[in-house]
């Protein structure tokens, strides 16, 4: 099964709003929410999806995909996971794949090689662009360890992963290692090839000009 955690909208992305006001905070927010869906309906015979979440928005997205909802109770992304996780274990799913929804860039090829990588029983990671976060994690059976996520994330999940004594395969995959947190990153995204909904934003917004000003200001 595939968990997509989506937190209340109206408060995503607080460390963009230096450039970004909160009404355009927002709209990036549930235009990266679709992208991140949309991939993930495009994906050939894609496991069950479940969006887990107590954001209406993020609901009424999961229910035009046709993708389930499973209800967190708005207590942070770690325990969110473990909820789901523990769902998912109830319905009988073998795997869980863990995708955040800001991820914009990441495509249904991406998504291909994590299944085509994963052993039977072990896990996958997918790092930030950075190295230090966890931008994917499968993990079979779903609950092979607990995830918790943060800046620093992924080097302890590679331990974690490691003291199960099962394979673990790292993959490095620049659509999914690009989550939209920094200015560069919305430089990224308005840049990058495509034209998804939350790259029109950013281009429509001339965000590169607004870092110009800022930078100029800084100097």
């Amino acid at each position: 099964m595939i968990l997509v955690p989506i937190k209340e909208t109206a408060y995503a992305k607080q460390r963009l709003a230096a450039i970004l006001t909160m009404e355009e905070r927002i709209q990036l927010a549930r235009a990266m929410c679709h992208d991140v869906l949309q991939t993930l309906a495009e994906w050939n015979d894609h496991p069950e999806v479940s969006v887990v979440t107590t954001d209406a928005f993020a609901r009424e997205l999961a229910a035009h995909f046709k993708f389930g909802v499973i209800e967190d109770n708005n207590s942070g992304e770690t325990h969110a996971i473990a909820l789901a996780t523990s769902e998912s274990k109830t319905r009988g799913a073998i795997y869980t794949l863990v995708i955040p929804a800001d991820i914009p860039l990441t495509s249904t090829e991406e998504l291909q090689a994590i299944a085509e990588a994963a052993p039977s029983s072990g896990s996958v990671l997918v790092p930030d662009a950075a190295g230090r976060g966890t931008n994917a994690a499968l993990r079979s059976p779903a609950d092979l360890f607990s995830l918790h996520f943060g800046n620093d994330s992924y080097l302890p999940h590679l331990a974690a992963a490691k003291a199960t004594g099962l394979p673990c395969v790292t993959l490095q995959l620049p659509g999914i290692a690009r989550d939209i947190d920094r200015r560069d990153d919305l430089l990224a995204l308005a840049e990058a090839d495509g034209d998804r909904q939350s790259q029109k934003l950013v281009r429509s917004w001339k965000v590169e000009e607004r870092v110009s000003v800022q930078s100029s200001g800084a100097s």
